[in-house]
């Protein structure tokens, strides 16, 4: 951890003081392979489906069983995606990425 950082994690959150972020998500605790894996598969699907919010046209459920037949793909140990060459995992992940974003509306 950078010095300028707490080694007391609880006391980085609780003291208020110069920062006002207690009832903020605490973002760091998300882990960052997973952001950047998360950000390949969605330049891949950029390049192949196009930009912006194209993924907003696709029902749910479409999502869904693209996450299903990606994760049962990896639990069969089929654990790469033919088509973009990437992990079945790192598409699971894209696709509850779209659906928690579905969940709000």
């Amino acid at each position: 951890m950078p010095n300028n950082m707490s080694d007391n994690k609880s006391q980085r959150r609780t003291d208020q003081r110069f920062k006002f972020d207690a009832d903020k998500p605490m973002m760091d605790l998300i882990p960052p392979k997973a952001i950047i894996r998360l950000g390949r598969v969605m330049t891949h699907g950029y390049f192949e489906y196009g930009e912006g919010e194209t993924w907003r046209n696709v029902e749910q459920c479409r999502y869904v069983a693209a996450l299903l037949r990606h994760l049962l793909d990896h639990m069969s140990g089929d654990y790469y995606d033919k088509k973009s060459g990437m992990p079945h995992l790192w598409h699971v992940l894209a696709n509850a990425a779209f659906l928690a974003e579905y969940a709000d509306e």
